[in-house]
């Protein structure tokens, strides 16, 4: 049964799934089969969330979690995550709520977890963020992805508030996450590119236009959020997957990069449905299983002595890799 408190919370802090739904947000999405696929996302969110709220400890969580398809149950995991991390936030005493979640089932969907806490995130102040990531053992749970938190802020900012996040262009003002403010910004670019991907509707000549609208030194970070969306989220045909391509242009990179991500984080979680083999495919060149092992490759551990957050130099060490895999390919196909 749920709680006084637990209904209080979800009162106060959950979207009904109307409000996400893309007609209830106002966005220009033609309803189709495949839009209604991509709206269904944000749903699995709500209902994860509300599930996280109102679960009587990390075991009854789980197995309603395990109720969800598992093409979708990442989504699902975001929601619960974002849940557990406002009752560890605000709980009477520090709580391990969220730890607990991530060290069980909850780990195969690490990075869409981070993305979790950055929605919750964006509904508490920010005295509160410093309390917001849980203390996990090791380098298994990729803990420079921890960025993603930021972008899953800047995605929950930009859907819920397009006028000022999309249509204004806001910048938000720094916040040292990681130690690092001015890398602050360009993180929540990557999320607001997500965002832009089902707030159109996965229309590619739309969500090129919006990226395109953005200050130049804005978009690099907004089309890796679009390969992520485009790669992990789905809703296009092969032939929207190749015109992304070609309208990303000189961005062609970030949006490979962000497709790579997308493919560990499904090849992580054991799920990977076929869309996403296609469009890894068709952004990056690779397959999900060669998009993984670049990944593995090229990440920096913590602790690393380079300039920089870690994670940046994990994505700038994707895209170096894609750019020489390419030039073998076509050097290959030359003789």
């Amino acid at each position: 049964m749920a709680t006084a408190m637990g209904a209080l919370r979800r009162l106060l802090m959950a979207p009904s799934l109307k409000d996400v739904s893309f007609a209830g947000r106002g966005f220009p999405v033609v309803e189709t089969a495949a839009t209604r696929q991509l709206e269904s996302i944000p749903q699995s969110v709500v209902c994860g969330f509300e599930w996280g709220i109102d679960a009587s400890g990390v075991w009854e969580l789980e197995r309603r979690l395990s109720l969800v398809d598992p093409e979708t149950r990442g989504f699902a995991y975001e929601g619960a995550t974002m849940a557990s991390t406002v009752r560890d936030v605000m709980g009477p005493r520090k709580g391990t709520r969220t730890e607990e979640l991530l060290a069980g089932e909850g780990k195969r969907h690490i990075f869409l977890n981070y993305i979790g806490i950055g929605f919750a995130m964006a509904r508490l102040p920010r005295p509160l963020w410093k309390k917001v990531m849980p203390q996990l053992p090791d380098e298994s749970y990729y803990p420079q992805m921890s960025w993603l938190a930021v972008d899953g802020y800047g995605f929950d900012r930009a859907y819920f508030d397009t006028e000022r996040w999309i249509d204004g262009q806001y910048v938000d003002r720094p916040y040292a996450w990681e130690g690092a403010a001015e890398y602050f910004p360009r993180a929540v670019d990557q999320g607001i590119g997500r965002a832009l991907w089902f707030i159109h509707g996965a229309r590619v000549d739309h969500v090129a236009a919006a990226v395109g609208r953005f200050a130049e030194g804005r978009q690099a970070d907004l089309w890796a959020g679009v390969g992520l969306a485009a790669t992990f989220a789905g809703c296009s045909t092969p032939e929207d997957l190749n015109a992304l391509r070609h309208a990303s242009g000189e961005y062609r990179d970030h949006l490979a990069q962000g497709s790579v991500f997308a493919a560990k984080a499904r090849h992580h979680s054991g799920t990977v449905p076929e869309h996403t083999r296609t469009a890894t495919h068709a952004l990056a060149g690779v397959t999900v299983e060669s998009a993984a092992r670049l990944a593995d490759d090229t990440y920096v551990p913590s602790g690393s002595s380079a300039a920089g957050p870690a994670y940046e130099l994990w994505r700038h060490g994707v895209r170096a890799r894609l750019v020489v895999n390419a030039g073998a390919r076509q050097s290959a196909e030359h003789f």
